[in-house]
């Protein structure tokens, strides 16, 4: 079947609404059952291997071993849980973190996953807000006291009555052995997370998100890019997000794959993770491609055997995508979603052009629809014109978890989750990302999309990473910022760049404001904070070239 599907084949479009194949047919089936599923049919077959970079450390499970342990891990909640409760996990990604994953949603609980990098008031309001009854924690990370900062909140987190310690995790699962009670009944239509939005213009809100939606859609977007049943792949995603819990975890699972975990990305491990293991497939984030380009180990490295390489958060650039298949040899295909979508809505084709995988997000998932809507009046806008991108199908979140204004403003009421992305559609139903609603710049009248700004900028030899924003002017209301990170052994020069710009597009264009940047402020999941852009000017934590 053509992922265009038949209708986008026969004729050219002439509105921007696109609806994805129908096949695969979409599976009805639960996290546990998926996970079951692949333990009958690949008991032997290694599920997952603990990437640390001690080697002598490493730890392995066959699929018959991860399921046994979530088995256990379901009991021994069901010890402390009803069904139905929410039961958080405050830790970085471990293998334990996946188990616990399995275990809670065999156990009918629905999951609430917290970044790891919070500090105690964030803690608390993830905590608080998705009234959760439990958390399972780490005792530290990276320096921050996570259990400790659990015994100070939990008195103010009213129905938090259970503290789960990682470092006592046989303790905790020799503590459903005995007389176990039963597996409840779960529906796959029944909420298994609650995971908390990135947060890149503000704080999080809690989408409430459900079996069917996260099996099938990390089974389709593995179909999508082209993973190989029984396939090798490193998961560097964060698991507290869908990027990593849902795409990587669930869509490994259901190619009986290997999943070959690092707790946090680090390029010379994931780089070592590949050579050693043979790994043909990753999903990454920009931000991290750039790291193992950059890094002295890659002229070295043996990578040879990655035939597949998925990259979301945002589009990679004609001359990234370029460099990856001559440097790495590897396909390469952009992810498009949010936390809200469980998460992909759109994604590109490993066969694809340069120029479609680097200037589009590709074309709707299977079973998804896609329409780019007038951002007032809400209707369709022709193909060509930008608007908000809008998605509905069976991988929209049920809600966001008791914030029913909040709900009422992100899904419409004809079911069409409203994305705040400005994107455009060609007449064979390829996306084009133009920027944030929130986002897009008012000059004078002009409407500028910061993603256009971005994507010329990154192009230029000196520009390692780029992020444009508007800023408040009074005689044209916004003006055009531009924080720009050099590319290593290089120097970034305004004037430069500012002729650069002008070559290329419109005047009005052109950043009027330049910052250097060391390193920016990113999301778990690999997507720059546009918001803390912004305060970092107005703490004057930012110094314009």
């Amino acid at each position: 079947v053509d992922p265009r599907n038949d209708t986008l084949s026969a004729m050219p479009m002439t509105m921007s609404h696109a609806v994805g194949p129908a096949e695969p047919e979409l599976l009805d089936i639960t996290l546990g059952g998926l996970l079951a599923w692949a333990a009958a049919t690949a008991p032997d077959r290694i599920a997952l291997i603990h990437g640390t970079p001690d080697r002598t450390a490493r730890r392995q499970w066959t699929y018959a071993e991860l399921y046994a342990e979530s088995l256990r891990t379901a009991h021994a909640l069901l010890h402390r849980f009803q069904p139905g409760e929410r039961v958080a996990v405050w830790a970085p990604s471990s293998p334990e973190w996946i188990i616990f994953e399995f275990g809670a949603a065999m156990a009918g609980l629905v999951l609430v996953t917290v970044n790891p990098g919070f500090r105690e008031h964030e803690v608390e309001y993830v905590l608080s807000q998705s009234r959760a009854a439990g958390v399972a924690v780490a005792t530290e990370y990276r320096g921050n006291p996570m259990l400790a900062t659990i015994e100070a909140v939990q008195p103010r987190c009213q129905e938090m009555r259970e503290v789960i310690r990682f470092d006592q995790w046989s303790a905790f699962l020799d503590s459903g052995t005995g007389s176990p009670q039963p597996l409840p009944s779960v529906d796959t239509n029944d909420a298994v997370m609650i995971q908390y939005t990135s947060g890149t213009t503000g704080f999080p809100k809690g989408a409430l998100l459900h079996h069917r939606g996260l099996v099938n859609n990390g089974a389709h977007t593995l179909d999508r890019i082209g993973v190989r049943d029984g396939a090798i792949g490193v998961t560097t995603m964060p698991l507290f997000h869908t990027g990593g819990s849902a795409m990587c975890v669930l869509g490994a699972v259901s190619k009986r794959a290997t999943q070959v975990l690092v707790e946090s990305f680090d390029a010379a491990l994931v780089m070592e993770l590949i050579e050693t293991y043979r790994c043909d497939s990753i999903s990454t984030v920009p931000t991290m491609l750039v790291a193992m380009l950059e890094h002295p180990n890659f002229a070295s490295a043996d990578l040879s055997s990655l035939q597949v390489l998925s990259c979301g958060a945002s589009t990679v650039p004609a001359s990234l995508v370029t460099t990856i298949r001559e440097r790495i040899g590897a396909t390469v295909t952009i992810l498009f979603g949010q936390t809200e979508c469980s998460p992909v809505a759109t994604a590109t084709l490993p066969t694809d052009s340069v120029t479609d995988i680097s200037t589009t997000i590709g074309t709707p998932m299977p079973h998804v629809e896609v329409r780019i809507a007038d951002p007032v009046s809400g209707d369709t806008v022709p193909v060509g014109t930008v608007g908000e991108l809008c998605t509905r199908g069976y991988h929209v979140m049920h809600r966001y978890f008791e914030n029913p204004d909040a709900t009422a403003a992100a899904i419409d009421a004809e079911g069409w989750l409203h994305t705040g992305d400005l994107c455009s559609m060609d007449d064979r139903g390829y996306c084009t990302i133009a920027g944030r609603l929130k986002d897009m710049i008012i000059r004078g009248g002009e409407n500028i999309y910061p993603r256009e700004v971005e994507e010329l900028l990154f192009a230029h030899p000196t520009v390692g990473e780029v992020a444009v924003v508007g800023l408040p002017d009074e005689k044209w209301g916004e003006e055009v910022a531009a924080f720009v990170r050099a590319a290593s052994g290089e120097q970034i020069d305004k004037h430069q760049l500012i002729a650069y710009v002008r070559q290329h597009l419109a005047p009005y264009k052109a950043p009027r404001h330049w910052f250097a940047i060391d390193a920016f402020p990113l999301t778990g999941s690999g997507k720059i904070q546009k918001y803390k852009l912004r305060e970092m000017l107005a703490d004057g934590h930012a110094i314009e070239l």
